[in-house]
């Protein structure tokens, strides 16, 4: 798909796609919140991360905070107890190694426990405004709908969608793509009939014309 295509795609969807809900650009409160959505829908997230910050707002009060209570905290979210032991070791290694801060770097955030590519690139295009794609399974589905990219993991979107998405719009793709596969463009039964860049897409050109690939 040509660039100016992709540009007009995604300027339809700033101005159809609702906001996402979660506002914090805290990079500690972002990246626990991203660690926890980890195979947990969206609105569990949100909900069971509000929950662990009021009792434990920072990495300093967190990092002494027993697991078994973090993991009570954050249920029902997937993996509870293993998340629950990964936020403690996070929020230890943030207030000892790093002095309380978030690093601002894609290795430094790697090596934190339960932190893999997309989460790193969340905190630093959310909290930091750095050039970033946060690949996830929404960007990842809906970029090869749209004939963007033609790829088979995570980490092949990302690097194939750094060489045809403008630089200007890394830093919201994620968000942006995160609540359009939320409300249309759903993993199953999407929903073509009212998608406002249909015209766009070659997932819809080929359901159209009875050629259709797999979603």
């Amino acid at each position: 798909m040509p660039v100016n295509e992709i540009s007009k795609v995604i300027e339809i969807l700033r101005k159809t796609v609702p906001p996402h809900p979660y506002k914090s650009r805290d990079p500690f409160r972002v990246l626990i919140a991203t660690v926890i959505s980890q195979r947990t829908k969206d609105e569990v997230t949100y909900e069971v991360a509000e929950k662990l910050f009021q009792k434990y707002p920072t990495a300093e009060k967190l990092k002494d905070a027993p697991v078994e209570e973090i993991a009570r905290l954050i249920y029902p979210a997937g993996f509870y107890r293993e998340k629950a032991k990964k936020i403690k070791e996070i929020a230890k290694l943030i207030w000892e190694k790093y002095k309380g801060k978030v690093p601002t770097t894609l290795d430094e955030l790697l090596k934190l426990p339960g932190v893999g590519r997309k989460t790193a690139n969340i905190v630093l295009s959310r909290c930091y405004g750095k050039d970033a794609i946060a690949v996830d399974t929404h960007v990842h589905r809906i970029s090869n709908r749209l004939g963007w990219v033609y790829t088979k993991n995570p980490l092949e979107t990302e690097n194939a969608l750094m060489k045809v998405l403008p630089r200007k719009y890394w830093r919201d793709i994620n968000e942006l793509l995160v609540m359009f596969g939320r409300t249309i463009c759903r993993p199953q039964a999407p929903k073509c009939d009212i998608c406002p860049v249909k015209q766009y897409c070659k997932y819809y050109q080929e359901k159209e014309s009875g050629g259709g690939r797999s979603a």
